[in-house]
């Protein structure tokens, strides 16, 4: 199965690039691990992205996608390795994919604590995802862990829908833009400051979480039935380091202004790169990435 172009990843910036390169006609093909949209997908309500009121970020991304199988075919594969050589070959559990050209617009994935009992209460009140699991803890007590944008909306959202909401915050002022902190003060959401959570605690279930007020140096338990951790993400690279891609001293996929990488005809897009972490920055780049990859095949 041979292809000009073929993007793995269905967020933001692959869809964009799907559309693109199949819109400049090139033979286009997104592979997808998971569910398209990408973390996008997960925000309980996107505010920013020009042209549209206040909209959950699933409702956004069935949009995108909608309007990239128009003109690309979208298939839930994930691609395992790539060969590279004068074709690439891509295998996925189901297939072997041969393309000109690859865009990797693979994302990134959510970052995590590292304390004790975090990985043991996965999906037993530990979450990453507000609007996934938000609705399980209405009228319970839940922990929200972060102090960007990410978890002020976050813990808007779930304090919103009936949840008993309190952000823990390493510093003492968040890092979320200034909009959204002062809804936050509105929404009666309370703030821990100068803490972090050293381990989190239960039986079948979580019910307490050991935080450690760094600013006093000392420790205190205290009740939760849930703790979401939205402290951040890491660019999910593990494709591009395997087949010599250079990242940065933070790991993210280095490119140039027109999204071409070290190695010929493979290009990145999207939050695998770093910069600024934006639908809107995602979907330029993606364009971008698919007109760049038309201009090295067709020269």
């Amino acid at each position: 199965m041979g292809y000009d172009v073929i993007v793995i990843g269905a967020g933001p910036a692959g869809l964009t690039a799907g559309i693109y390169a199949a819109r400049s006609g090139l033979r286009t093909l997104i592979l997808e691990k998971a569910t398209a949209g990408g973390l996008a997908g997960e925000a309980p309500l996107i505010e920013n992205y020009p042209g549209f009121d206040p909209i959950e970020g699933m409702k956004l991304m069935d949009k995108m996608k909608m309007h990239a199988s128009k003109y690309v075919k979208i298939l839930i594969e994930e691609v395992k390795s790539i060969e590279l050589g004068k074709n690439m070959t891509l295998y996925t559990d189901e297939n072997v994919y041969t393309a000109d050209a690859v865009i990797l617009a693979t994302g990134s994935l959510h970052k995590k604590l590292g304390v004790p009992g975090e990985a043991e209460f996965v999906g037993k009140g530990v979450s990453y995802c507000a609007a996934c699991d938000g609705f399980f803890f209405k009228e319970k007590k839940v922990l929200v862990v972060g102090g960007g944008n990410t978890a002020a909306t976050e813990a808007i959202y779930l304090q919103d829908i009936g949840c008993d909401v309190m952000i823990i915050h390493r510093r003492d002022q968040l890092r979320a833009e200034n909009s959204l902190q002062k809804r936050l003060l509105r929404s009666g959401v309370r703030i821990i400051w100068n803490s972090v959570v050293e381990e989190i605690r239960g039986n079948d279930l979580v019910n307490s979480v050991l935080i450690h007020d760094v600013k006093e140096d000392t420790l205190h338990e205290l009740d939760a039935d849930g703790v979401f951790i939205l402290i951040g993400e890491s660019p999910n690279t593990t494709l591009a380091k395997a087949v010599g891609v250079k990242l940065d001293e933070h790991g993210y996929v280095i490119t140039d202004k027109n999204q071409r990488t070290n190695l010929p005809k493979v290009y990145a897009a999207g939050d695998v790169t770093g910069g600024v972490r934006q639908i809107v920055v995602a979907c330029a780049e993606g364009a971008i990435a698919a007109l760049s990859a038309y201009e090295d095949l067709r020269r």
